[in-house]
């Protein structure tokens, strides 16, 4: 895009279709949180815009902690992203595996009509991305040494669109990797057994599934708007309301609802937990793992969990080796 181009790179997000902040993407979630509030709520429009446009919100002490880490990783990002290893890599290095294995015949399946490739590969991309992403957010939580990374994002009080980015850097290399994988593993098979016929339906350059993802409010995910869902369709797709309740500090909230875009993994892995009408949520850590401000120990503080994890796990290690030597002897 020659518009990307001229954009500086800290904003570049904003007027890219590809990126969840897109401008039009935010602006389709303010219209849609108007929407809700004035028919859900019975409110008048006047009421319902200073809802969606709390001050209390958009510029509590977490918020602002959000703008700043935007800013933060906007700059790592530009020196991390040419070393990290690329899906074209990774389907590249597959393709060529696939030649090996004497039972495969490529372009086996060339002749399919090019309208069912290009659905079949839109379809199988979006949903392997949203698994993938479902996977490692699960992990995130369930591994120690990753919650040590993870629990930066669930340090905000509040949320904004811009919480998305409330992400320690290792993170972001975690998911650029997962991403990379992901798409590259897809590739790989279509562009062997379809051939040249594998392309995606795009709308603005975007995977079609993604575009309608963004434009249904995506943004709203992490938003003070609690927008819920018939229960039916709340066990395949994830409702703004089901991930705000994903960041509660609740204890029956914990763990649940790990999906982005559909909540059929949860619902298959058993972590479904559906929006609840007129509950008010609150977020953040625990006091003891809570750093929402101080930005600098928002970077720093996983570095010492994870050296804590080690060290207790090399503990637990070296006691049950020397009981096992100790048993050996006797």
């Amino acid at each position: 895009m020659d518009l990307l181009d001229q954009i500086p790179p800290f904003f570049a997000d904003f007027v890219n279709p590809k990126k969840r902040v897109f401008v039009g993407y935010l602006c389709l979630a303010v219209l849609i949180a108007l929407i809700w509030i004035v028919m859900a709520k019975g409110t008048s429009f006047k009421n319902a815009l200073q809802e969606v446009f709390d001050c209390k919100v958009l510029f509590s002490r977490s918020a602002i902690a959000d703008y700043k880490i935007f800013m933060i990783n906007r700059a790592i990002t530009f020196f991390i992203s040419p070393l990290l290893i690329t899906q074209l890599a990774i389907a590249t290095a597959i393709y060529f595996a696939l030649h090996d294995v004497s039972i495969l015949q490529r372009n086996l399946l060339a002749r399919t009509p090019t309208g069912v490739v290009i659905a079949l590969f839109t379809i199988t991309i979006f949903l392997i991305d949203d698994f993938t992403k479902f996977l490692v957010h699960m992990w995130m939580h369930r591994w120690p040494l990753l919650w040590a990374i993870h629990k930066v994002h669930h340090s905000a009080e509040t949320m904004t669109p811009i919480t998305v980015y409330r992400v320690h850097p290792l993170e972001g290399i975690l998911y650029g990797l997962r991403s990379a994988v992901a798409q590259g593993m897809t590739m790989a098979p279509f562009l062997y057994f379809f051939g040249d016929a594998v392309d995606l339906y795009t709308v603005l350059g975007v995977n079609v599934m993604s575009f309608v993802f963004h434009v249904t409010g995506s943004n709203l995910r992490h938003s003070h708007v609690s927008i819920r869902y018939w229960a039916w369709l709340e066990h395949v797709v994830i409702s703004p309301a089901q991930h705000q309740v994903h960041h509660s500090i609740a204890r029956q909230h914990h763990d649940k609802n790990f999906g982005v875009a559909f909540a059929i993994w949860d619902w298959m892995f058993g972590s479904l937990h559906l929006s609840e009408k007129d509950r008010d949520l609150r977020f953040g850590l625990k006091p003891e793992e809570a750093s929402a401000f101080r930005i600098l120990d928002i970077y720093l503080r996983p570095f010492r969990d994870m050296g804590r994890v080690i060290k207790r796990r090399a503990r637990a290690l070296f006691g049950w080796c020397a009981s096992f030597r100790l048993r050996a002897r006797q």
